[in-house]
């Protein structure tokens, strides 16, 4: 089943459980998915569409962040639900461990020492990162950390 169908199935679930939340983050990311294959002309393969994914959970953690500042709870309980319901169709996170040593590695690849390097880092951990759920933020400090910046 690919991920289009699960998500497909998932929305006629939460209609049946009659689950508003749910149904909402969903059919937020349904239509985030159809709006993305239109701009691609095409339907999106499960790559792309964990992309989308990707994103969208982003974007819900920037707002939860902003709305923090901003003392609005009510609404960073109902984004903090949405990431909760964008991340099951995420793969696992990578973990500190997993990072730190993908970040070693690239180090050790790259020659890098500075934190002028940071950007050649950055490019060559990314691809040993693939098909595991790592946070950018979470990327970037670890090679901060070990570049001494």
């Amino acid at each position: 089943m690919s991920l289009n169908e699960k998500v497909a199935a998932d929305i006629t679930a939460a209609m049946k459980a009659k689950d508003a939340a749910r149904l909402s983050a969903l059919r937020m990311l349904k239509a985030a998915i159809i709006n993305k294959g239109v701009e691609k002309g095409r339907d999106l393969e499960d790559a792309e569409i964990l992309q989308v994914v990707s994103s969208l959970v982003k974007q819900r953690r920037d707002s939860i962040e902003q709305f923090g500042k901003a003392g609005r709870t009510d609404l960073v309980d109902k984004e903090t639900g949405e990431v909760a319901v964008l991340e099951a169709y995420l793969p696992p996170a990578a973990s500190a461990a997993e990072i730190d040593e993908a970040v070693a590695a690239a180090i050790a690849e790259t020659g890098a020492s500075s934190p002028k390097d940071m950007g050649k880092v950055m490019k060559a951990v990314i691809p040993k990162l693939a098909g595991k759920n790592a946070d950018g933020k979470v990327v970037n400090e670890a090679v901060r950390r070990k570049l001494g910046a």
